[in-house]
């Protein structure tokens, strides 16, 4: 499945607001159910695509002071069918929802992603329709990798107005970038997250935690098998930090190339001057002033979003790596002294 470019659905229950300001939006609350069918949406279809497929979907709730309450979603059509309109699927749901007396008010989406691998042009212009859209709509990035190692991920963003400003002149020009103060690590902002489940829930847990084996949980916790993990990190890497090359090179020949034009025309000018000044001194006429513009014409800049979005990758693959480097050697320090014992206990045997 192919990442798409999701729009908000133009409806007049969804759009509230339509504004560059950053919302009053502190916290983002998600009921446990939306999280539970999050997790089931992506790894089906992470299965069913051999680990290839984007799942993607709409967060349904409401806004209470500046608290985000997200209490339903549900996915979006998957990429194979395409007699099915994304809009109009999106609309038939908020009305249904609503005629079962469920939250239908659009908060904002969500996707899955591996390894923190998830800003991509597309990821950006979705979450631009929906934050011009509604201003307190979020992107929630569910990070499916991470996830199966026993560590549950999952983050919101929102875009800055910066970010918001650019995309709406839609100029990503080098100068433009430049103007706005932005950079890879302003392009969005995370939202703190808070998982709530009822009071009838939180009994159920508890009992289920009292039913389960002492040795049945916490042993994926302890998995020392990290090294496919943090090669795969490091090859995702290294893969974006080729592109970046890439592209600092495209930069470096559109400098040269502004570099040496404006060398052609320092000398143009400098040549015309010397025959302007011998043709007064013979007492001709100076040769009349031409449009340098038509002469010379500007060389385009090459745009920097893909850059932007680049080191964005590279800095959240890092992060990540960090992270994940961090729990490793916490496991390794706590399996250090069984894994004396495991020794001592050998030698002892062998002596016998």
């Amino acid at each position: 499945m192919q990442e798409k470019t999701f729009k908000m659905s133009d409806s007049r229950n969804s759009s509230r607001k339509n504004t560059e300001n950053d919302s009053s939006i502190e916290v983002v609350q998600i009921d446990g159910l939306v999280i539970m069918k999050l997790i089931k949406h992506c790894h089906e279809l992470e299965a069913s695509a051999s680990g290839s497929g984007i799942a993607q979907g709409a967060l349904l709730g409401l806004v209470a002071d500046t608290r985000l309450e997200i209490t339903h979603c549900f996915p979006f059509p998957s990429g194979t069918d395409e007699t099915i309109d994304d809009e109009d699927f999106q609309l038939t749901m908020m009305r249904r929802l609503r005629q079962v007396n469920v939250d239908h008010q659009h908060v904002g989406w969500y996707q899955s992603s591996q390894f923190g691998n998830f800003l991509s042009p597309q990821l950006l212009e979705s979450q631009f329709s929906y934050q011009t859209s509604i201003e307190e709509s979020v992107c929630l990035i569910f990070d499916t990798a991470k996830t199966a190692q026993g560590f549950l991920s999952v983050k919101a963003f929102r875009m800055t107005k910066e970010a918001i400003k650019m995309f709406k002149e839609g100029d990503f020009t080098p100068e433009a970038i430049k103007d706005l103060h932005i950079s890879y690590d302003t392009m969005f902002t995370q939202v703190p997250i808070v998982i709530k489940n009822s009071h009838l829930m939180n009994a159920l847990l508890l009992e289920m935690q009292e039913q389960l084996p002492l040795t049945a949980g916490g042993t994926q916790y302890l998995d020392l098998g990290t090294a496919h993990t943090l090669e795969t990190e490091l090859r995702a890497m290294m893969d974006s930090v080729d592109e970046l090359n890439q592209e600092s090179i495209k930069f470096n020949k559109h400098q040269n190339l502004v570099l040496k034009q404006y060398q052609e025309k320092t000398r143009w000018i400098q040549k015309r001057q010397l025959e302007n000044q011998a043709r007064i001194s013979r007492g001709e006429e100076p040769l009349p002033d031409e449009d340098l513009s038509k002469m010379f014409k500007t060389v385009g800049a090459p745009s920097r979003l893909n850059p932007l979005i680049l080191s964005g990758t590279i800095s959240h693959t890092a992060d990540e790596v960090s992270e994940f480097c961090s729990q490793s050697l916490a496991k390794l320090f706590v399996t250090e002294p069984l894994q004396n014992a495991k020794q001592s206990v050998g030698q002892a045997a062998s002596t016998m």
